[in-house]
């Protein structure tokens, strides 16, 4: 079988795009999903997302990790199928679709894609960590020295632990880096490395970064691939609404690959 599809990244968290709208993709299929995201033997990519129809929305997206497995809400990813659901002409400005986590909206422009985010229910604790879900599950640790923490060796600790078995976690280091502005890298499970930057991490070191540092909304955040603004609306009971990851989102490349 002949496949065709489309890269695509957004500030360097990069996904296979399959439309799929006529259902034929194996996705039950984890270890193709697995080969076609190695950057070795496959495509290459931090995930592999299906554009699928929805009798009730513009699209639906289901997204996998690189090991093949179905994943969580993926931020980047959201933005990515939207611009790509907007380069095969599903919508023209505005979209509604649906993700695992339930409905998104959003906007595009030239330069960058608005993805509406679901309602946070507040930030905790779990362990020693500050811990929240922004669609995705995430543990906050914020340093005064970003560029020497071994994201990998210490992200894979906590990623791993005890306080976050058996599902694990994705794990934030976070700096701030000016009143309104954090420099934050991650590591992501599914992934089981850093990677450029995370959609559903940058939000939730946000959401945490006001609460526990009275970083200003909006909040500018630096990645290793690019910058990202999230905005929000903090509620009195401590409930996040309205909140928006913005940022580019582009087309890499096209082609075919046998399957």
């Amino acid at each position: 079988m002949i496949l065709p599809f489309f890269k695509y990244q957004g500030t360097g968290n990069d996904f296979v795009m399959i439309d799929d709208r006529n259902e034929t993709f194996p996705a039950d299929d984890q270890a193709l999903i697995e080969r076609l995201c190695n950057r070795r033997f496959g495509i290459g990519a931090d995930g592999l997302i299906l554009l699928r129809n929805d009798p009730d929305y513009d699209f639906r997206m289901i997204y996998f990790n690189a090991d093949g497995a179905e994943g969580s809400m993926c931020g980047n990813g959201g933005r990515c199928i939207v611009r790509f659901a907007h380069d095969l002409g599903v919508f023209d400005r505005a979209t509604r679709f649906i993700a695992v986590d339930g409905e998104h909206e959003a906007t595009v422009t030239e330069a960058d894609v608005s993805l509406r985010m679901s309602d946070v229910a507040g930030v905790g604790k779990q362990g020693t960590h500050v811990f929240l879900n922004t669609g995705s599950p995430h543990a906050i640790l914020f340093t005064d020295d970003i560029e020497s923490t071994d994201v990998v060796a210490d992200g894979r600790a906590i990623r791993y632990s005890e306080s976050f078995s058996p599902g694990g976690t994705n794990v934030n280091f976070v700096q701030q880096t000016d009143k309104s502005a954090l420099y934050v890298r991650t590591y992501e499970r599914g992934v089981e490395d850093e990677t450029y930057s995370c959609g559903t991490g940058v939000t939730a070191a946000a959401l945490a970064a006001y609460q526990h540092l009275g970083v200003a909304e909006p909040v500018a955040i630096r990645t290793i691939g690019g910058n990202l603004q999230v905005s929000f609306k903090p509620q009195i009971d401590g409930t996040f609404t309205d909140v928006y990851l913005i940022g580019p989102a582009q087309r890499v490349f096209a082609g075919t690959i046998v399957i």
